[in-house]
């Protein structure tokens, strides 16, 4: 199997070489690889490692039925195996699928104070009961989200490396355009990325054989067992409601108007039976929720509105597995899209955003003649982010820009498209690629001064 080097290998570094670290709870959506990177990490680290499955290993789960002092903790699990072995300083604690055990959250706090056994925990988003994990065990842990495999990570595992993703961030900064052989390669990288998605074992196939073999299968299989979780995690929620949501994903997508309407995904539909339920997907590592904006002035969180939003799949080969059969080859070779061309796109561009560390925020007007698909910010101003799946002109953009006194938090745009690296003197033209550099390439200082000139 392929070994894919992922971001959260250098953050468990980092978090080990803290001699102040707390027990870490790594949470994320299913099979996005969360179990392999904590063991690959943990068997490299230290020693002397113990590894309970709350999931496979039911026998675990009365461990705190005696409290939680550590000793009594690890009294009782060596009791449950006595091959187990505990060794102070040299031991790290692995509890896997902690949505099967919320009480080993409250425990953490007294592996924190007895500090002689370092901890990490690993839950599925959609079983975990965070807000009772977090009232149980505030200050005494460290939280890590993961996510599928980003652009990044894709490139790292087709052989790129720093010095290159660099030079790309540097050719952005400096309004540089890439080469023809840049653009191509890249092109194809992204395209094949769009296609798969990230997921670890989808690309890990990919790369091992270079083909598609099996990708669409493994991807609706996902799908299969998001429904299947929804049905066994969404409680205190109507479980029908939440998977009505997660299959007009792709169907609002497809349309136009991508604004995701509660009102016409069953008869007699209203906001207010739903509520919880678009969070729930969200929370659960499934979806991305795109607020309207009601106002282009920041801050951003203060000016959306909670009923006017779009979703996307916070993973894009969902979307490509809940497309007919034939959608992955088409989209390789760039034909019979139509409409669902710009569903992939904004889906990706939404889903790398949010990978970077963007809060999701789009705006259009009450009349709906000015529309612009994200909005995100630096320190100081708003960002305008076009996605265009053609090379449309942007009136959108060019309207709002050119009123700049009129929107005065507003810095620059930004268009994503097939397209190389430039500046017209309102927005940066960027290839889609490019979108995972975003964060780092508006937080320069350059850029905030040259925006604001």
């Amino acid at each position: 199997m392929n070994i894919l080097r992922r971001k959260i290998d250098q953050y468990l570094k980092d978090w080990y070489s803290n001699p102040n670290r707390k027990p870490l709870i790594v949470k994320g959506a299913r099979q996005i690889g969360k179990t392999f990177s904590i063991l690959r990490f943990a068997n490299a680290t230290y020693p002397n490692v113990v590894y309970i499955n709350f999931a496979l290993e039911a026998q675990y789960l009365s461990i705190f039925a005696d409290g939680y002092d550590v000793d009594t903790i690890v009294k009782n699990i060596t009791f449950t195996d006595s091959t187990k072995r505990f060794i102070p300083r040299q031991t790290i604690i692995v509890f896997d699928e902690l949505q099967k055990c919320p009480d080993c959250a409250t425990s953490l706090k007294s592996f924190m104070i007895d500090g002689r056994y370092d901890v990490i925990c690993s839950g599925s988003l959609m079983g975990i009961f965070y807000q009772e994990i977090e009232s149980n065990s505030v200050g005494y842990k460290e939280d890590y989200e993961m996510h599928s495999l980003d652009f990044e990570e894709f490139l790292w595992a087709k052989g790129y490396d720093e010095e290159q993703i660099g030079g790309l961030l540097k050719n952005m900064v400096e309004v540089q355009p890439l080469t023809l052989s840049q653009m191509n390669a890249l092109s194809l990288a992204f395209r094949d990325y769009m296609v798969l998605g990230g997921m670890p074992a989808i690309v890990s196939n990919y790369i091992e054989s270079n083909s598609f073999t099996d990708s669409l299968k493994n991807q609706r299989q996902l799908l299969t067992d998001y429904e299947e979780d929804i049905t066994k995690y969404a409680l205190g929620l109507d479980k029908g409601k939440i998977q009505s949501i997660f299959r007009h994903i792709p169907v609002f997508l497809g349309k136009e108007n991508k604004k995701f309407q509660i009102s016409k995904i069953a008869k007699n539909a209203r906001n207010r039976d739903y509520i919880g339920t678009v969070d729930w997907l969200h929370d659960a590592g499934i979806a991305n929720i795109c607020y309207n904006l009601d106002l282009l002035e920041l801050p951003l969180r203060s000016n959306y509105n909670p009923q006017n939003f779009k979703l996307y799949f916070q993973d894009t080969g969902l979307l490509i597995g809940s497309l007919e059969e034939g959608a992955q080859r088409d989209l390789r070779f760039n034909r019979n899209l139509n409409t669902c061309k710009g569903a992939l796109y904004e889906n990706i561009v939404a889903d790398m955003l949010y990978k970077a560390g963007f809060e999701l925020f789009y705006y259009k007007n009450e009349k709906s003649t000015v529309e612009i698909d994200f909005i995100i910010r630096d320190e100081g101003h708003i960002i305008l982010v076009e996605v265009k799946a053609n090379d449309n002109p942007t009136p959108s953009l060019n309207n709002i820009l050119s009123k700049k006194d009129k929107y005065p938090d507003i810095g620059y745009g930004i268009k994503l498209g097939n397209k190389n690296i430039g500046f017209n003197g309102l927005f940066y033209t960027f290839p889609y690629f490019l979108t995972f550099l975003l964060k780092p390439f508006v937080y320069r200082e350059k850029m905030r001064n040259f925006a604001v000139r």
